[in-house]
């Protein structure tokens, strides 16, 4: 029997459970949004870093799910503030995600036309305005997500995904939004909002994610 070793996985179950615990208490306990965000990313770097090499990488996985927290500062609420005044009956959404980046949803009828990755006319002004800002802003980080309904395969939806974010990309950066903060990915048909077997649902499913983020400054 290896003792160590087993010792060793109970110390992970433990570090596990109080991991959980932390994360579940922390809607309870009297903390900021940002202090939420932070220890929930601390938990969850713990417990990522207790698989790496036996266990031995809780420590630093701490320290990277710490560091991934996002901020709700004023900068962020005066932007969604903004956003949500831009949007208005447009069928874009503006929200405020659990771990505090501000999320626009933007559906095919103002993004994209079906099969295209061309920016329609509709979808400028608010890009416009997600870029104006952004420029002195060196803690945020911008993400792009693109997504298709399910009609077509995987060989066209894929691509097509990763274009749309491409597009939005370069329209932002083409107004001064440095691309380097940007990431991008495509997800294809694989992660819809709706149900893809009715016209609406589809109409919904091809939209274009945006989120962005202000880094927890680091102290």
């Amino acid at each position: 029997m290896n003792t160590p070793q087993i010792s060793h996985r109970r110390a992970l179950v433990a570090v596990f459970t109080a991991v959980a615990l932390a994360a579940a208490g922390c809607a309870d306990m009297n903390l900021t949004p940002t202090q939420k965000s932070t220890a929930i990313g601390t938990g969850a770097g713990l417990v990522v870093g207790g698989l790496i090499d036996g266990g031995k990488g809780a420590a630093i996985g701490g320290l990277v799910g710490a560091a991934g927290g996002y901020a709700w500062s004023k900068y962020m609420q005066d932007k969604k503030t903004t956003m949500e005044k831009v949007v208005v009956g447009t069928g874009v959404s503006v929200t405020q995600t659990p771990d505090n980046q501000l999320k626009l949803n933007i559906p095919s009828d103002v993004s994209f036309d079906t099969g295209r990755a061309d920016i329609k006319s509709n979808l400028r002004p608010i890009l416009d305005q997600f870029a104006s800002g952004l420029q002195g802003q060196a803690q945020t980080d911008v993400r792009i997500i693109g997504h298709t309904d399910s009609t077509g395969s995987d060989a066209v939806n894929n691509p097509l995904s990763m274009q749309r974010a491409q597009a939005t990309r370069d329209y932002l950066a083409a107004r001064g939004v440095d691309p380097a903060r940007i990431q991008i990915a495509g997800r294809g048909e694989h992660e819809p909002i709706a149900d893809n077997t009715t016209d609406a649902g589809r109409a919904r499913n091809r939209r274009v994610e945006i989120y962005l983020g202000e880094r927890v400054a680091a102290r």
